[in-house]
């Protein structure tokens, strides 16, 4: 169970890293590029972590694909980016992919 705290804790690291990363305007922006550093920092570490507890697979699917749910969603409210029904569709995919894995896999850390 810790594994997975510390896997959230390294995804919303991650989102927030990556939401600031915009606003640093190719690390032209002080503060909005510590951010991102710093962001990008924490979650790495996280996800090092988790890797003591879970298979590298698993973690990486989960990772990337609730990241790039809330990073949609971050982008929505931040940036007033709104996804097409084509984006959606693969949003949902993803999220179906990484449902799949943690139900059904049998890969194990070692």
């Amino acid at each position: 169970m810790r594994g997975y705290v510390w896997l959230a804790i390294a995804i919303v690291a991650e989102v927030i890293g990556t939401s600031a990363l915009r606003a640093s305007e190719g690390f032209s922006r002080l503060w909005p590029s510590l951010v991102v550093v710093a962001g990008y920092g924490v979650a790495f570490y996280c996800l090092s972590l988790t890797l003591k507890s879970m298979p590298v697979g698993i973690v990486y699917a989960i990772w990337s694909g609730v990241g790039i749910v809330l990073i949609t969603l971050a982008a929505i409210v931040l940036y007033r980016q709104v996804p097409d029904l084509a984006a959606l569709a693969g949003l949902g995919l993803i999220v179906a992919g990484v449902v799949v894995l943690n139900l059904f896999s049998k890969m194990q850390a070692h």
